[in-house]
């Protein structure tokens, strides 16, 4: 079995038999209308909902992994972050660092009041505390939905700087297409309740 992220005969809402493999330090795309399952997909690699078929990490599979290591290790960015502690701090496993300044905050952004964050910064925000963890699969559902270009330069910085350092497997889900083809080297599309190698448009693409 293959390092990294794997799944064979994966099933989730109207999409099934899905197999594929996603290697240490590779970036797929994944596109599709709005509806289409990309979000469960997401969810039920991480964990969070069901599925059928098998999904293996490092080549075990998750049935053999504890589900609270299954949800470390593969860790998910949904689109709108949920948030448990009045401040940020408390939502961190260890303190961001560097990595706050890359992302445009300075260190009072840990004493900030949750409820008082813009989109734009829980999006942020909740990136840095996922990647606080350390996980070695990234599952990115519209990342920058919420940021303007320079936010977004930042975070495509960032996630690029995290897969050179820790190269983990990454399955981004995007409605920019420029975005996905900027930052991903293989691409996959869900049409039709088939999953299919490609973006929109450009199916049979690598």
């Amino acid at each position: 079995m293959k390092k990294g992220l794997s799944v064979a005969d994966f099933g989730v809402h109207t999409i099934s038999g899905m197999h594929f493999d996603i290697l240490p330090g590779q970036c797929i795309g994944l596109a599709g209308p709005s509806g289409t399952g990309k979000t469960l997909l997401l969810r039920a690699l991480s964990d969070l909902d069901s599925h059928s078929g098998t999904k293996w990490l490092d080549g075990v599979p998750s049935t053999d992994i504890p589900a609270p290591e299954w949800r470390r290790r593969v860790g998910m960015l949904p689109a709108e972050t949920a948030w448990w502690y009045d401040t940020v701090s408390p939502h961190f496993s260890q303190t961001p660092g560097k990595w706050l300044a890359d992302l445009g905050f300075d260190a009072s952004a840990m004493t900030w009041q949750v409820s008082r964050l813009s989109s734009g910064e829980r999006q942020r925000l909740g990136l840095l505390r996922l990647l606080a963890n350390a996980p070695d699969v990234l599952l990115l559902d519209e990342p920058t939905a919420n940021l303007d270009r320079r936010s977004t330069d930042s975070v495509e910085s960032l996630l690029e700087d995290y897969r050179r350092l820790h190269r983990p497997a990454i399955l981004w889900v995007s409605h920019d297409m420029d975005q996905l083809e900027r930052n991903c080297s293989n691409f996959l599309t869900i049409r039709g309740g088939r999953l299919e190698a490609g973006l929109p448009g450009n199916q049979g693409r690598p």
